[in-house]
């Protein structure tokens, strides 16, 4: 998915019907604690935005704003920690888009349902991944092409990482290797971040994940980013080709967004988006998810619903192609 990034900005009856009741909102009683539930390790990028629009919810929408990582099940556990949570306001949840969008085609039996279960509030940001080689690949591998012709003659070295089974990014390492008739076997962490440990440890041979997590490890000089999956070059990382120019016709990026609990008001909705809305427009939360590869942006909560009907219609091809299944 691509999303323009000025029309979720720039709506602007959305927008100034939301400055309208984001100053109304802002005058209510700021609530006296508030935690921001992520299904991911801390250090990654989603824990990071969790962490930067935290400490700018603060003191107008809450006096404390803390962020609480329950990772597991490729983000599961977070999303059915929120969905029983009261929809006071006090517990929200920031989340990508692939347990909303992907994992209701995978899983026969998934545990909450992502139209009813959660209230949207706003989208955080955009971001692109990155297909990264570490230690366990000979340094004569430089692209994809060359990594998957090494993988076709390594089959022990036929692997990747990504940060949740059925994730956009386990999806994006699965259709290069098809797009080449090789079958990488994929092994699913509770984040980027641990696999991207193992990949420096030589332990797997290659990650797919958000840009911004395997940028930060390039001052080892143990990762090559092979590709960026996006429709043209990240400026995170202008000099890697993306997919489509090796020749792999195939572009993907992904979205963070937030949510509240089931059946909030939609005056603490409005209240919360206000809020979301100012700390992503901030110029230090900018810059700062910018280190990380992720490009802030918001949007009113009908502008994330629709976006989430949107993908979750885009993926059930991809996946029934892919063959993809999980047990839930």
């Amino acid at each position: 998915m691509q999303i323009t990034r000025r029309h979720l900005l720039q709506t602007t009856g959305a927008s100034a019907l939301l400055a309208g009741i984001g100053q109304q909102a802002f005058a209510q009683a700021a609530l006296e604690n508030a935690t921001i539930v992520t299904g991911f390790a801390a250090g990654g990028t989603s824990d990071t935005i969790c962490r930067r629009v935290a400490q700018k919810l603060q003191p107008d929408y809450a006096k404390a704003v803390v962020v609480d990582n329950r990772t597991g099940a490729g983000g599961q556990i977070a999303i059915n920690y929120i969905k029983a949570r009261p929809a006071d306001g006090t517990t929200m949840l920031q989340t990508p888009t692939s347990m909303l969008t992907i994992y209701p085609h995978i899983y026969k039996k998934l545990s909450y349902d992502p139209q009813t279960d959660l209230t949207p509030v706003s989208l955080g940001c955009v971001f692109d991944f990155g297909f990264a080689v570490g230690p366990a690949v000979p340094a004569s591998v430089k692209t994809v092409a060359d990594f998957l012709a090494w993988a076709k003659a390594n089959p022990t070295g036929a692997n990747f990482g990504s940060p949740a089974a059925g994730s956009t990014p386990h999806f994006v390492g699965v259709l290069i290797g098809k797009s080449a008739g090789v079958e990488l076997k994929h092994a699913a962490y509770r984040g980027t971040q641990p696999a991207m440990l193992d990949l420096l440890g030589g332990n797997i041979s290659a990650v797919s994940g958000p840009i911004g997590d395997i940028t930060q490890h390039l001052s080892t000089g143990k990762v090559r980013i092979l590709s960026v999956s996006g429709t043209k070059r990240s400026r995170f990382a202008p000099d890697v080709p993306t997919l489509m120019e090796q020749g792999i016709n195939m572009a993907h990026s992904e979205w963070f967004a937030f949510f509240l609990p089931p059946k909030a008001n939609p005056e603490l909705v409005a209240r919360l988006n206000a809020g979301m809305k100012n700390a992503l427009a901030q110029k230090d939360v900018i810059d700062g998810l910018g280190t990380f590869g992720l490009e802030a942006m918001s949007s009113t909560p009908a502008e994330l619903a629709e976006l989430i009907k949107k993908d979750t219609a885009k993926w059930g091809p991809i996946v029934k192609e892919v063959g993809f299944t999980a047990e839930a």
